[in-house]
């Protein structure tokens, strides 16, 4: 009899750990899978403990080995993890051209399912424990893009090196201009993005080296989707960064200057254009114009003629293009839930 009692409690026990295994699995999925793209190039130091430490909720991990010659598909294969692997080998064709490989794939794993694609790099320098909270804020409907947020966690920017944390304010204000909204941690690609997004991305044209995270931003207020921040803890160890600062900085600034202007005239010339786009393109002009040696408007000579410096003038002008531009996107954005 005792021993009959003693078997039933450890089924008991055993049934009871089981539900509360599957317990917050569920209530984290809520119907949607849950898909991880990793990138890894020469990785073979960090691609174990990435795969290691995948949370449980994750359906499907991506590896993308972008032309390693360290081992680090290899080891890839041979490491445990809690969710299904796929391991996709490229010839170095670059970080972004890996994430939209790894993307891809998931559309095609998932098929006709709703579901999460999160980045998590192979380096080892993001928390898989920061995960559940940006898949849920894409769940949740809060955004179709979390983008983690290093500044938002209460660590900071306090263990990046100098020059990176110099680099990524210099990038975190041109990007705001280039995307229209506040990007205080543009270059973390801690990311979890909707597959309505992912569905709708177009593949032919992306960008496929460093500077990823910039042209995503770009594009995605351009076609007015909503991007929302999470924090996220930075982890540095012994990664080294393969980034030419002086040639990363020129094609990078040069993308989002192009971008950016390609993104205000296809509002311009949109059946949806708004009037907060027609006056930030008017703000802009006005600050070229005061630029341009031999030509003037009437508001920019009876302000010299007041003593403002044309400087002042040019500043004044493009801080009003931003502000009108900034407000463009939230009607970009208003107006895609409109018309879904």
């Amino acid at each position: 009899m005792w021993i009959l009692l003693i078997i039933f409690k450890t089924e008991i026990r055993f049934v009871g750990l089981v539900i509360d295994w599957i317990a917050p699995r569920q209530s984290m999925m809520q119907g949607w899978g849950i898909g991880v793209v990793i990138p890894a190039r020469n990785e073979s130091s960090h691609i174990g403990r990435v795969l290691s430490t995948i949370p449980l909720f994750v359906d499907h991990v991506v590896v993308i080995d972008d032309g390693s010659s360290d081992g680090t598909r290899e080891i890839a294969s041979s490491t445990k993890c809690s969710a299904e692997v796929t391991i996709i080998t490229l010839e170095g064709l670059g970080v972004g051209n890996a994430i939209d490989t790894g993307h891809q794939k998931l559309i095609r794993i998932f098929a006709d399912s709703k579901f999460v694609s999160a980045v998590i790099a192979g380096d080892g320098q993001m928390d898989p424990d920061d995960l559940e909270g940006l898949v849920g804020n894409v769940i949740s409907g809060k955004g179709e893009h979390i983008k983690g947020d290093r500044l938002l966690h209460h660590d900071g920017l306090r263990e990046m090196p100098l020059i990176r944390r110099l680099a990524t304010i210099l990038l975190s204000f041109f990007t705001t201009l280039a995307a229209g909204q506040t990007i205080t941690d543009p270059q973390c690609g801690y990311t979890a993005t909707s597959d309505t997004v992912l569905r709708n991305w177009n593949w032919n044209k992306s960008w496929k080296g460093y500077g990823y995270p910039n042209y995503w931003l770009i594009q995605l207020a351009k076609h007015g989707w909503k991007i929302k921040h999470h924090p996220v803890r930075a982890i540095y160890e012994d990664q080294t960064s393969g980034i030419n600062s002086i040639a990363f900085f020129f094609k990078v600034g040069l993308m989002m200057i192009i971008q950016h202007h390609i993104r205000n005239l296809s509002w311009l010339f949109s059946r949806h254009v708004s009037p907060t786009t027609i006056f930030a393109c008017i703000s802009y002009c006005i600050g070229w114009i005061a630029l341009i040696p031999g030509i003037s408007t009437d508001l920019e000579r009876s302000l010299v003629e007041r003593g403002i410096p044309i400087i002042f003038i040019v500043i004044l002008a493009w801080l009003c293009a931003h502000l009108f531009d900034r407000r463009a996107v939230v009607v970009k954005q208003e107006l895609r839930v409109d018309i879904e």
